[in-house]
């Protein structure tokens, strides 16, 4: 029986139907950036109008950026678990996204943290993914995840946080980034921020046109979190705005301003 998702559903879980529904149309192009069947299986049993509403209040840039960040986030977590393969993986903020089926190594124990209501909603739409798998319900800001976590304390581990940190304050970031980097040294972190740029002009299109969601947090230069602690050293960074794919080709102008072209960057660290 197919599942219809409304309007009336808050426009917060509405935004994760979305950022499914880019992943599902992207899987289906012949030149695809990700390739999520996973996905493209969930948005046939939702409501196709809904979804091509709510798709049409975003820009083709931003699409093509999110895919571009969500195959960094792949990229990055296939090269982890090929050097670590016994890994456990907790994806903080992990919405309706189906990452553990486009990467999965067949020994990875993979978490997924999202707030109850989400994590019903993955329980709906996408189910149970096998003993490997577990839905942690509760805020990113709790630290019931800390001691879930805590029985694979020989494992190496890795945590991932896809469009969660710019949406927190840097208070609850710095918790965040110094309770994994006490609880589980060695750990590396992977995330997505915004420049201070790209932060003032995302929450002035908010306010001008009342879409979308603002941000609170932004990272200027990459290396400024190593000042959080003596052992956090960054690994690697990636700007999408910067990459040379063809689909960018019409923001050429903003790859040619420094500023902008590193205006969202995706993050890796050890800590």
């Amino acid at each position: 029986m197919s599942r219809k998702h409304t309007k009336d559903q808050s426009d917060v879980v509405n935004t994760l139907f979305i950022t499914l529904y880019l992943r599902a149309i992207e899987s289906q192009r012949p030149d695809a950036l990700v390739k999520d069947e996973w996905a493209e299986e969930i948005v046939r049993q939702l409501d196709q109008d809904f979804l091509e509403k709510t798709l049409a209040l975003t820009e083709e840039s931003g699409r093509i950026v999110m895919i571009l960040k969500s195959r960094d986030f792949d990229q990055i977590t296939q090269a982890y678990l090929t050097d670590n393969s016994n890994a456990v993986v907790l994806h903080l903020g992990c919405g309706l996204d189906t990452r553990l089926e486009r990467v999965d190594n067949g020994r990875v124990e993979w978490y997924d943290l999202d707030l109850p209501e989400v994590i019903d909603l993955r329980h709906k739409y996408i189910g149970d993914k096998g003993a490997r798998h577990h839905d942690l319900a509760c805020s990113v800001l709790e630290r019931a995840w800390i001691d879930e976590l805590k029985i694979h304390s020989r494992r190496p581990f890795l945590f991932l946080a896809e469009g969660l940190f710019m949406y927190l304050d840097e208070v609850q970031v710095k918790s965040i980034v110094l309770a994994i980097k006490q609880n589980f040294p060695g750990a590396q972190l992977v995330f997505d921020a915004y420049s201070p740029f790209m932060r003032w002009a995302h929450n002035f299109k908010v306010f001008r046109t009342r879409v979308g969601s603002r941000l609170n947090w932004s990272l200027k230069y990459a290396k400024d979190l190593e000042r959080w602690g003596s052992d956090i050293r960054l690994l690697e960074e990636r700007y999408p705005f910067s990459y040379p794919e063809p689909r960018l080709r019409s923001l050429l102008k903003i790859r040619a301003i420094h500023a902008l072209a590193k205006g969202i960057g995706v993050f890796r660290f050890q800590l």
